[in-house]
């Protein structure tokens, strides 16, 4: 009846997940579907015998990867020759005539987006390995970050081969790349420069909680195993599958049978690139027949049936009108320049982010200056150089402000940091709405009924100045308020309520503390206990928790040393928040794992794999997803993977029961 249960919930949620982000065509709001999220996340915890690790709970993440296995590719990923001319792209066309001895060849015309390739495969339907390119020859595995993004399904639709591998680019939409940017601005943080980049860091970030939150996508463009006779049909056919693969209705997956066919879609989208949803760097043109791409064949590095034709970057010219300093919820200040609106890749461009003094004194940029602007990887405008010739002789040096723009407190500048900060926390608007809006957000406090929004307007209203107020407002004070109806306002007062039982590392995490993120948090929380052991930390205790490095020490000891911090957490404690780990886990806590780095595989009887994982952290040990030389051991349980103890035996890495593990921790 369970198991009945837990697969009938996740045929719902990998229904509803392929109509949401593959057809946008959704049947269920997204408390409804994050309400059967719950409702399976439950089950699979109780019952850790039905455990599948391609649930659709495996897309919020979670698993801790300190190190990726490098895997060889079953046959490798190579790269596409590159051209940047016309001519070079007519040259590759008649080589292909003359290789085929005709010029009656179909050519597939594909858009080359701007992210990082990936190679996956399944087996039986099921998501098996997601390998990166690597050096073509071999990879990084990185299938539990993969797991997260929601348009790569964790198990086929239809009528599916037992063995397939599909390859594609992982990749940032506009939208949530800009989405991102602007939560690291208003934390104080430097945006990130562009999406490639950004997207491939991402894939080696070893919390795959942290992977699942910033949103990647995945375009498929390769079906490796197909026994079809074009490329073509190779592709979209993997549709039925549930892949996203290029859409072939609005010309961006395109048959083309002449050389004018090749040259009008090259043309099209280098004037409407800039339309899309998503960043592009040029065109792949691929020759169709998949026995003609045989006949032609492949050089060591790349297939002589392809190549692929880059657009140059846009860049314009504009006048720098002022440059404005742009405060962040850390007390971070952000320089931004104000242009002479240009039309750049398709938008006009107003503002570019100059990143700090030391990037505005290298450009020697000056207001009234004419500056080349481009966009970061097509998408974040920045300020990359001056036209000096036309520099106005009466021009002088930018100096950069002193004083905060929002509250004329002296700016500082620390030693060895690129930013300055206001340090007037209590009442600069910027940092007071900012740390509040962090507080209360979904993956910190994630307080029902309060949104970014409802910050501004009770902070307009005069009614909270800091995320604590927000304890002491009553029905009375938001009855009326634009918005605040009376459903609305008891669910605010039910979920600030609520909010008090998160436990202690969360609550640490909502303070907002420069430099302590979710994991840092955890550990504190692990290492320290309570609230009250961790403010009394002298500087070498500190130091001497694993992974906690001078700046984040200096930072807490900042924090805890300010009186108005010191007020803060009394008033917590009167309010009865949880400032220390439970004495459940008090008593499962000890450092008699510190240092090690554990690998879970199988199912067990007696724990679920979290709460296996849980144990690890309480005891000062690492969850790590791949075996390698420094794994200190691994708790192994029923089904364990042949390939991990293949490994295991090799590298000569101790494997346990979860018995041995509870007796360890017993001892």
């Amino acid at each position: 009846m369970i198991k009945e249960e837990i697969e009938k919930l996740r045929e719902q949620l990998n229904h509803h997940n392929h109509l949401y982000y593959l057809e946008s065509n959704p049947e269920i709001s997204d408390f409804d579907f994050d309400q059967l999220l719950k409702k399976l996340q439950e089950l699979e915890e109780k019952h850790p015998e039905f455990a599948d690790p391609n649930s659709p709970t495996k897309r919020v993440g979670g698993d801790i990867t300190k190190s990726f296995n490098t895997v060889k590719h079953d046959i490798p990923m190579q790269s596409l020759g590159n051209s940047y001319s016309e001519e070079e792209i007519q040259e590759f066309i008649n080589r292909i005539y003359k290789e085929l001895e005709s010029d009656q060849v179909e050519f597939v015309c594909e858009l080359k987006y701007d992210g990082v390739a990936i190679a996956i495969k399944y087996d039986g339907g099921k998501f098996l390995q997601a390998l990166t390119r690597g050096n073509g020859i071999q990879g990084d595995d990185v299938s539990n970050n993969v797991k997260t993004i929601k348009s790569i399904p964790l198990k086929l639709r239809g009528v599916y081969p037992e063995k397939l591998e599909v390859r594609g680019e992982i990749m940032f939409s506009n939208a949530q790349f800009e989405k991102l940017n602007e939560e690291m601005i208003a934390n104080g943080d430097q945006p990130y420069a562009n999406p490639r980049n950004t997207a491939s860091g991402t894939l080696k970030l070893q919390d795959s909680s942290i992977v699942a939150q910033r949103g990647l996508d995945c375009f498929i463009y390769s079906n490796v195993n197909s026994k079809g006779t074009s490329h073509y049909e190779a592709v979209t056919g993997l549709n039925e599958f549930g892949f996203l693969t290029p859409s072939v209705k609005n010309n961006r997956f395109k048959i083309c049978s002449s050389k004018k066919d090749i040259m009008d879609f090259i043309h099209y989208w280098g004037e409407h690139r800039f339309d899309l949803p998503f960043a592009i760097d040029g065109i792949v043109i691929k020759v169709n027949s998949l026995e003609q791409q045989r006949l032609i064949g492949s050089t060591a590095k790349a297939p002589k049936w392809a190549i692929s034709f880059k657009y140059q970057a846009e860049q314009v010219e504009t006048t720098l009108n002022e440059i404005v300093l742009q405060v962040g919820r850390t007390g971070a200040v952000t320089p931004v320049a104000q242009l002479e609106p240009v039309l750049l890749a398709g938008t006009v461009v107003k503002r570019a982010s100059l990143f700090n003094e030391d990037y505005i004194q290298k450009l020697d940029l000056r207001i009234g200056d004419t500056v080349q602007v481009e966009k970061g990887g097509e998408i974040i405008p920045k300020v990359t150089a001056v036209n000096m010739e036309a520099r106005s002789s009466d021009s002088v040096p930018y100096t950069y402000p002193e004083l905060c723009p929002e509250c004329n407190t002296p700016l500082e500048r620390k030693e060895g940091e690129a930013n300055h900060y206001c340090v007037n926390e209590v009442s600069c608007p910027p940092q007071v709405i900012g740390r509040m809006q962090h507080f209360i957000s979904r993956k910190v406090m994630d307080i029902q009924g309060v949104g970014d929004e409802t910050i501004v307007s009770l902070f307009e209203a005069e009614l909270i100045k800091a995320f604590i107020d927000l304890y002491g407002l009553t029905y009375d004070d938001l009855i009326g308020l634009e918005g605040m109806a009376d459903v609305s306002v008891k669910k605010l007062l039910q979920g600030v309520e609520d909010s008090k039982n998160k436990p202690f590392q969360t609550v640490l995490f909502a303070l907002g503390i420069r430099h302590v993120g979710e994991v840092v948090a955890k550990t504190l929380a692990r290492n320290f206990k309570n609230m009250d052991a961790l403010m009394n930390a002298s500087e070498e205790e500190l130091i001497g928790v694993n992974e906690i490095g001078k700046v984040i020490v200096q930072s807490i000891l900042e924090y805890f040393s300010n009186p108005h911090h010191q007020a803060l957490i009394s008033r917590m404690k009167e309010l009865g928040f949880h400032l220390e780990i439970s004495e459940e886990e008090a008593s499962q806590s000890s450092q008699k794992l510190q240092g090690m780095s554990i690998v879970i595989s199988g199912v067990f009887v007696d724990h679920s794999r979290d709460e296996l994982k849980k144990l690890i952290e309480l005891n000062g040990g690492k969850n790590s997803g791949s075996i390698s030389k420094k794994t200190a051991f691994i708790v192994a349980g029923d089904k364990m993977g042949p390939s991990k103890f293949e490994k295991a035996e090799k590298l000569g890495v101790k494997i346990i029961s979860e018995q041995d593990l509870v007796k360890l921790l017993n001892e």
